[in-house]
């Protein structure tokens, strides 16, 4: 397989920084909006739902791995895919991707309106229309991004940082708590049970900032060596630290107290502080919530954005998409988009939609992952595959995170196949209404076409 040269950025990141922002892209919605989503599904044994989730990551990150190391300049799994299979799978892909990142802001926007709702409550300032408060955030988010105010993105780690220690310090106030039982998350535990696996693809959407950190390759100082250390590394930190999390959760608190109206409350840090802490601790965790919340939708549009504006650049989308704001220089008509369909998804989807149709394209990208790795190994002579890092047992890793994640994806039910199969539609739409037509025809057959032996190694044209 042939990968083309770049340019090369300066490559200032160690391994450590590597892990920090690797954990800063996926802490968040696991604690701050997800466990009682989780627990309303499977109840106390809800924690291992996260591990389980996690070990299905892990699992794929070696395929990740192998990926970036191979391409450390390019980066993002819209170019994996593209390389591999062609621009109509490349196409899906990136719309996919595109797709549950921008619902995943949406969820961030959600839980920032539950937590200032319970702020609002507190000081007396009634009738706040929850998604009222998401929409006026949503509007600063889509200026901030619009005027190229990067300097935001600066800041997310210390504010990740800084929730991450708050959450930390309510554990351990729920460990020396007079209320804490132990017993209470292993109570009718079944490890091995459908809703145990529909719990822990609810919760997938909370590992999707593993996939994220192969963008950077680029600035990663040994990166055939850092990048699968950092992934994995970063990877198990954040699974032990939710399951963790969330069996302290369980133990200090009331289980009525993870619903209110017969839902899942949606800012369950807020009801976790209530348990162990006073009414300033309980405030000052619903601000850091709030914080955290903005900065996850923030970084989530820029993200977003970005996957469209690369794809119209490679001509599969209108080439609007790919036009710069000649006073800011940012992709303005991208993030108009992102913004328009998060709010027709705040407002169109019950929020547990919502984090069912992120996480079901989160884990459509992590089964297309490890099939990538199959394909590329054995796609024969005509397309060499010799990264610097191999992932460690193959094929184990890449059978276990395909097998696991197609049975996630069907526990998850009608609404997560749906969203899939519409983003599949949507691709097909895309790439046949317009990018077939204006993007570059591919001058050799792609790895997938070798791997199902329909190399002949001649020139071809467009799929």
């Amino acid at each position: 397989m042939v990968v083309e040269k770049s340019v090369e950025l300066a490559r200032s990141i160690g391994l450590k920084t590597l892990v920090i922002l690797s954990l800063s892209s996926m802490l968040g919605s696991g604690i701050f909006l997800l466990p009682a989503f989780a627990h309303e599904v499977v109840g106390p044994g809800m924690w291992f739902a996260f591990l389980l989730a996690g070990s299905v990551v892990i699992a794929s990150a070696y395929s990740k791995a192998e990926l970036a190391s191979a391409m450390p300049q390019s980066g993002g799994f819209y170019v994996y895919a593209e390389r591999t299979y062609g621009h109509l799978i490349g196409t899906i892909s990136g719309l996919g991707l595109f797709a549950s990142f921008m619902l995943k802001s949406a969820f961030a926007l959600v839980g920032f309106a539950a937590y200032m709702k319970f702020i609002t409550d507190h000081y007396g300032i009634e009738n706040v229309n929850a998604n009222a408060i998401a929409m006026v955030l949503l509007a600063f988010i889509l200026v901030v991004n619009l005027t190229g105010v990067k300097a935001i993105k600066k800041v997310q780690i210390p504010i990740v940082t800084g929730a991450m220690a708050m959450v930390v310090l309510l554990c351990i106030m729920a460990l020396f708590s007079g209320d804490m039982d132990v017993g209470r998350p292993v109570e009718n535990f079944q490890p091995v049970s459908l809703k145990m696996g529909t719990a822990a693809a609810l919760v997938f959407v909370a590992f999707s900032g593993a996939i994220k950190v192969g963008a950077i390759g680029g600035e990663v100082m040994d990166p055939e060596t850092n990048l699968p250390r950092g992934m994995i590394q970063s990877l198990v930190i954040a699974t032990l630290l939710y399951g963790a999390v969330a069996y302290i959760m369980v133990a200090v608190m009331d289980p009525a107290a993870f619903m209110v109206d017969d839902h899942a409350v949606e800012n369950p840090i807020t009801v976790f502080a209530q348990s162990v802490a006073g009414t300033t601790v309980v405030l000052l965790a619903s601000l850091v919530a709030i914080i955290a919340m903005a900065s996850m939708a923030l970084a989530g549009v820029l993200s977003s954005s970005r996957f469209l504006y690369a794809m119209a650049k490679d001509g599969v989308l209108p080439a609007s998409l790919g036009e710069l704001n000649e006073r800011y220089k940012t992709p303005h008509w991208p993030i108009l988009v992102t913004g328009f369909l998060m709010a027709v998804s705040i407002y169109a989807f019950d929020v547990h939609v919502i984090a069912e149709l992120a996480s079901g394209f989160i884990l459509m990208v992590f089964i297309v992952l490890n099939l990538t790795v199959v394909v590329l190994r054995k796609a024969g002579p005509n397309h060499v595959w010799n990264p610097p890092y191999r992932s460690p047992w193959y094929p184990l890793p890449q059978i276990y995170g395909t097998v696991a994640g197609v049975a996630m994806l069907i526990l998850m039910g009608k609404k997560a196949l749906y969203g899939g199969s519409g983003a599949i539609l949507l691709g097909l739409v895309a790439w046949y209404a317009y990018g077939r037509r204006n993007v570059k025809p591919r001058v050799e057959q792609t790895p997938f076409s070798a791997f199902l032996g329909r190399d002949d190694g001649q020139p071809i044209e467009q799929e």
